[in-house]
């Protein structure tokens, strides 16, 4: 069997979650000026971090926004924009202010394990990779902790113009490891997305991207059952 000798990380729902912070919330209102309830307001935040799937309704022009959302910040914007009014915010200021902090990594709860699985990798002497359909910079989440220096390389789907399943945004990955890709273990929460790896020759684990304290070991598990640590 090939040995692995490099692990490529998703972000959303595999490193860090966007988890609901009821002050982020409590003064949102409908199109009747009530505030959301907290079904909706969870609903909400389903509907903005989920990885995959259209969650509303679009026009041809926000579909086509949609669809490149992580190719372009432009895009991201006006589409996520769209969502909010569609999921009950119908004031723009009040959109616009919550979008801020969903695109601001600091905002971003780490899982229980992701600094040791990271610093576990790294020290093993496997080269690590953040791999992430995104369209703003989550670096600062790892900076901030001091968990870049386990990072080897960010590859983020708005930097290199291509978007997980393609196989392009994979070669650009595992090219800039220095790594062949049957040498590399894939590791996210979605099958469509991340588990598109395995087309280029990678290997894969899949994790739920649950909330952050119900799911305390699932890297370091993912990676101990292709025995890496």
């Amino acid at each position: 069997m090939t040995t692995i000798r490099a692990v490529l990380f998703d972000f959303s729902g595999t490193l860090f979650r966007l988890e609901q912070d009821e002050t982020w919330l409590t003064d949102l209102t409908d199109h009747e000026g009530e505030r959301l309830d907290i079904e909706a307001q969870a609903e909400l935040m389903r509907r903005m971090t989920a990885p995959v799937g259209q969650v509303v309704d679009l026009d041809p022009d926000h579909l086509h926004a949609w669809h490149n959302r992580d190719r372009d910040p432009g895009l991201h914007r006006k589409v996520y924009l769209e969502v909010l009014r569609q999921s009950g915010v119908p004031r723009p200021e009040q959109a616009a202010a919550l979008y801020e902090r969903l695109i601001d990594p600091g905002q971003w709860t780490p899982y229980p394990d992701t600094e040791t699985v990271l610093k576990s990798a790294a020290e093993k002497g496997l080269k690590v990779g953040v791999l992430s359909n995104i369209a703003f910079d989550i670096r600062p989440a790892f900076t901030q902790r001091g968990w870049d220096t386990h990072v080897d390389e960010f590859v983020l789907s708005y930097e290199v113009g291509a978007i997980k399943p393609e196989l392009e945004i994979f070669r650009k990955a595992v090219g800039s490891l220095g790594v062949r890709a049957e040498e590399t273990l894939m590791v996210g929460d979605s099958e469509e997305a991340d588990g598109g790896a395995r087309a280029l020759g990678c290997e894969f684990a899949l994790v739920d991207p649950l909330p952050t304290t119900e799911r305390p070991d699932a890297l370091l598990a993912a990676l101990r059952a292709h025995e890496l640590l």
